[in-house]
């Protein structure tokens, strides 16, 4: 098939799919399609291993979105599919470059699409096809809008037609219609600018020749003052961190214990600052190992330095991990207090992506290449994984268990908080919560989410 064929059969679909429907099991039927037709479509030289990875991901991420059919699956579904397409044209650009391939494209749709000869076949139309075209397709198309247009503007007018009622609703199909064709046409036919191409070199992991140059990077600073002042910073910066981890777990494990109010606002607030400590430790440590420094022989001191540095951060961010673990065993679990955990975690990622930078002498842009892989990752976790069965399951087993809170503020808890019900023979809970899966499970098949559906009553 050509490129206009696949954008307007999905565009159909998407149409088939959304009119008169909700989000919900459609979204994940139209990710699945269109993960198999970019596989169909993509040739044999693009389907690397990481094409393979995200194909996965993509039909994995449309199951999930149809099974729980909330903000993280819908996110990693687009994601998914967003890097799949990328990919299948494009398998040796970098990831970060989506981004303003993405914001192109969807800014120049317009043009784009109006471009007609750059995108559908320049083939001889038959007689028949071309009066069709004219006579009968243009000007149906062009009668529907207008038609709109004025029945909105006149009651008279839009009366006139009242014993024709169809069940149509024309600005629902028109504007899915729109959606529909502004995605198909993106994914099918988006197109990488010239400028943006070129800049893919700027995004290499691996030095060149040229940035092995041992030279100054300021003109009023030689090479041996930019070295010592390295050294002289990443020195007292190891005191002043060692300080600070003493005084840090100090406030944390051993003085008198407060109300859950204070310690939740002061163990984010220390969360905060550790996260904010690491980004910038990081971005110190990228200041000085941008370029020369790490081919230097005399720096040997001064990347001694920064390892103990980046181990001392990570000593801080466990402290911080520890901190929240004792919070989330004290008073239970809640979606931020996991958030945190996965901040954390990033973090110690990153500072271990770090050491790896200097270890093996990569480019700053080495981090924003590996780190964005993780971000996507933790991405997938959030969709794959019924985090709020997870925070209830758990929760249910405390004395201060809050069954309003779980039942409002947490999602797909329903399994559990039934459970609860049964155990506690709470009868309003059960009544509730069925009520709740009732609402669900009244939508139409293509608008279900079908987690509700395994919802034993």
């Amino acid at each position: 098939m050509k490129t206009h064929h696949y954008i307007f059969l999905t565009t159909a679909l998407f149409i088939v799919l959304f009119y008169n429907e909700n989000v919900g099991l459609n979204l994940g039927i139209l990710g699945i399609v269109y993960s198999f037709l970019t596989l169909f479509r993509t040739s044999e030289k693009n389907r690397t291993k990481t094409f393979a990875v995200l194909l996965v991901t993509s039909v994995l991420s449309s199951v999930a979105f149809a099974w729980y059919g909330d903000f993280p699956s819908f996110l990693a579904v687009v994601i998914s599919l967003l890097l799949l397409s990328y990919r299948s044209q494009n398998r040796r650009m970098k990831i970060l470059l989506l981004i303003p391939v993405f914001l192109v494209n969807c800014f120049t749709f317009i043009c784009r699409f109006f471009s007609f000869d750059s995108w559908l076949p320049k083939t001889n139309t038959s007689g028949l096809l071309q009066k069709t075209l004219a006579f009968v397709l243009i000007p149906l198309v062009l009668i529907s809008v207008f038609f709109g247009i004025y029945s909105a503007g006149s009651d008279h007018f839009a009366s006139v037609f009242s014993d024709y009622e169809l069940d149509l609703n024309f600005w629902q199909l028109l504007c899915i219609t729109i959606l529909g064709l502004f995605i198909a046409f993106n994914f099918w036919n988006y197109s990488v600018e010239k400028l943006i191409y070129k800049q893919n070199h700027i995004l290499e992991n691996d030095f060149t020749e040229k940035d092995k140059i041992q030279k100054p990077t300021y003109s009023f600073l030689d090479l041996d003052s930019e070295r010592m002042s390295g050294v002289v910073s990443f020195f007292s910066l190891n005191i002043l961190l060692l300080f600070f981890i003493v005084t840090f777990n100090y406030e944390q494990f051993y003085e008198v214990v407060k109300t859950p109010h204070q310690l939740s606002e002061e163990t984010h607030e220390r969360v905060g600052a550790v996260i904010m400590s690491i980004v910038m430790a990081i971005v110190v440590i990228m200041f000085y190992f941008k370029s020369n420094f790490n081919f230097d022989p005399k720096a040997g001191l001064m990347k001694v330095l920064v390892k103990i540095w980046i181990v001392l951060n990570a000593v801080l961010v466990i402290s911080a991990m520890l901190k929240n673990t004792e919070y989330i065993f004290s008073y239970g679990f809640t979606y931020k207090r996991l958030g945190v955990c996965a901040f954390l975690i990033l973090s110690l990622v990153g500072l271990a992506i770090t050491f790896i930078k200097i270890q093996i002498k990569k480019r700053n842009v080495f981090l924003f290449n590996t780190m964005i892989w993780f971000f996507y990752g933790t991405i997938l976790a959030c969709s794959y994984v019924n985090w709020g069965g997870i925070i209830t399951s758990q929760n249910m087993k405390r004395s201060d268990f809050v069954i309003n809170y779980h039942l409002t503020s947490i999602n797909f808890s329903e399994k559990y908080l039934l459970k609860y019900a049964e155990e506690k023979h709470n009868s309003q809970l059960r009544k509730d919560v069925l009520e709740k899966v009732k609402n669900e499970r009244s939508e139409t098949f293509l608008s279900k989410v079908f987690y509700y559906e395994t919802v034993q009553k």
